[in-house]
């Protein structure tokens, strides 16, 4: 079983390795952005970026899902699968975007209870077409398996992005669209040179059948997508429209300081589908599954306790003081955070068993309960009200997606280990909360003393008992992680149709939640 465990963890930092750089990279530039930026200027980037992936989602239409199936399918000529993809996309993304450019204001009314500048708007639009067209294009270094060469483009959009965003922003005084401007102008040369360098392998008129087959792969994900999605994005509008931009711009900040528990999640989210599959005895599987989730919510726990406890010193470190207040929206957003990576290890589940329909209803109704949870906490408890929305929004999808899959894939849960992980972590933020200093470095050592009691109540007090204590030591000792690596790469289960349903809607996701990020 600790087997399971290293591939899960070897994996998961193999495909996280160049969103960890970025991430580091945009959390060490906060004091200099939020010195120049206002709350409000934040609030509306943040608005914007989040509106731009939505509506990729809708554009995309599944494409780039069934891409990701359709190359790899015996009797389908990959080429011919890339060259259909890109055609279509560029056609829907290019007419969507040239019919929206005329009501730039009326979608800046509908996002925002604030005015919006409509030609800020019209940046998103453009920034709409770069992103769709630069995430189906980078999805072929996936397909080639050129692992090193998407690590280097990406770092080198990065790259580019961080020095055109620092003059817009300090420089040029450009303010929200500064940061607009620098993340899209700076993919724009990279999506031009990818288009350029594939361009024998795309085309601009589809192979029609092939389509066909193709959108009936992808459309079905994109409902389940999109209500997934929304759970990061609904918030957003109602922020915007109850408590206006500058609320927004704390929430968003906050929302960047939780990245540090989401770059956990991405790794795992990345690395578990492919392990889950791989497990072809249903018994073998279950017992992984329960034990995968519980060291996941283990190691998840130890950030959220760090992180609620320590949020106040984050935001004084890391950003201008105006910011301050939205360390109140830290603790609930990474424990959300957590909760999303529930709640995905259960949709492999759902994918296991090829019972992928149930994913949509689940996730409607938990979309339809923080709609109604952010208009009623929003208005009284600001941007904590919609940190504990997200909260409860997940749980109601992990309770529903565990009353599918036990009924459809029974699993013996570890209960008792989930007790002390979630409890333990319950007990010290609380008592931390309402027992502990605020400010000064009485508050911060003393809270960082209740924090490092939480890995060690986890390893002691029954979250991991003594044989496992003894051989995660004598792993840590003798693994020879570069062959185990190697190995991981040549073992890959077969995927029916609803397994890579769930897989492709699985990692879609987390580029979505990327690219909704400056």
């Amino acid at each position: 079983m600790l087997d399971y465990l290293r591939r899960l963890a070897t994996t998961g930092f193999a495909y996280t390795a160049a969103s960890v750089a970025s991430k580091v990279l945009a959390v060490l530039l906060l004091p200099l952005y939020t010195r120049y930026l206002t709350t409000a200027d934040y609030g509306l980037a943040e608005l914007l970026f989040s509106t731009v992936v939505a509506a990729s989602i809708v554009i995309r239409l599944g494409l780039i899902e069934a891409l990701l199936r359709f190359y790899y399918l015996p009797g389908e000529r990959g080429d011919r699968v890339i060259a259909t993809g890109f055609a279509a996309l560029l056609w829907t993304t290019t007419i969507a975007a040239l019919v929206a450019l005329p009501f730039a204001s009326q979608i800046g009314d509908l996002i925002s209870g604030d005015p919006l500048d409509p030609g800020l708007v019209r940046i998103a639009i453009g920034g709409l077409w770069v992103l769709t067209l630069y995430e189906y294009m980078v999805t072929l270094f996936r397909l080639d398996e050129r692992a090193k060469a998407y690590f280097a483009f990406t770092i080198g959009n990065v790259l580019l992005a961080i020095p055109l965003t620092v003059a817009l922003v300090v420089g040029a005084d450009a303010g929200a669209e500064g940061l607009l401007l620098g993340a899209y102008l700076a993919g724009l040369p990279f999506l031009l040179w990818l288009i350029f360098a594939e361009r024998r392998r795309l085309s601009l008129w589809p192979d029609r059948e092939l389509l066909r087959r193709m959108f009936r792969f992808g459309l079905p994900t994109m409902p389940a997508e999109i209500s997934i999605y929304s759970l990061a994005f609904i918030d957003r509008i109602i922020i915007s429209h109850s408590l206006g931009l500058a609320q927004l711009g704390l929430y968003g900040l906050a929302f960047k300081f939780s990245q540090a528990i989401q770059v956990v999640v991405r790794g795992f989210q990345l690395a578990w589908p492919p392990l889950a599959y791989s497990i072809s005895d249903d018994e073998e599987a279950r017992r992984t599954y329960a034990v995968v989730v519980t060291a996941f919510a283990a190691l998840c726990g130890v950030i959220v306790v760090g992180m609620w406890l320590e949020a106040r010193w984050i935001v004084r470190l890391l950003a201008d003081p105006s910011f301050f207040d939205s360390y109140e929206a830290i603790g609930p957003l990474a424990l959300g955070a957590a909760l999303y990576g529930i709640y995905l290890a259960l949709v492999v589940i759902l994918g296991r068993t090829g019972k992928t329909g149930y994913n949509f209803p689940v996730t409607i109704v938990a979309t339809i309960a923080n709609v109604v949870l952010n208009l009623i906490l929003v208005p009284a408890w600001g941007i904590v009200g919609a940190g504990v929305a997200l909260i409860i929004s997940y749980l109601i999808v992990i309770v529903l997606i565990y009353a599918v899959s036990r009924r459809i894939f029974p699993i013996p849960w570890q209960w008792g280990r989930l007790t002390v992980v979630v409890g333990a972590a319950a007990v010290l933020i609380a008592g931390g909360e309402l027992l502990l200093p605020t400010e000064g470095a009485a508050g911060f050592l003393s809270r960082l003393a209740v924090f490092a009691l939480y890995p060690v109540i986890l390893w002691f007090g029954g979250a991991v008992n003594r044989p496992e204590r003894e051989q995660v030591t004598a792993a840590l000792r003798a693994e020879d992680w570069r062959e185990r690596l190697a190995r991981m790469r040549r073992e890959r289960g077969t995927e029916s149709d609803d397994q890579a349903r769930a897989e492709e809607l699985y990692e879609q996701d987390i580029r979505d939640r990327d690219r909704g990020n400056f």
